[in-house]
């Protein structure tokens, strides 16, 4: 088999299996994208969202406390 041989068979397969493939995953996010989340995605996002916004009140009160009691923690 020499080089042209070869690349002819290297080629027929890219064109027959990689880029049909590629086309597909291509549309494919780009159909996901344009759709934007699911409902169910949203709900968890936005769950995600309160559950962070509630540490970072307990990271505020604790800082708080901290600062009242041990001025110099910040420096440790």
């Amino acid at each position: 088999m020499d080089i042209v041989e070869a690349t002819f068979i290297i080629t027929i397969v890219f064109i027959t299996v990689v880029v049909p493939m590629w086309v597909w995953m291509h549309y494919r996010y780009k159909t996901k994208q344009v759709h934007g989340l699911s409902t169910d995605e949203q709900a968890d996002l936005e769950e995600m969202m309160e559950t962070a916004n509630k540490m970072a009140q307990r990271i505020k009160s604790l800082e708080s406390i901290l600062d009242a009691e041990h001025p110099q923690w910040r420096q440790r």
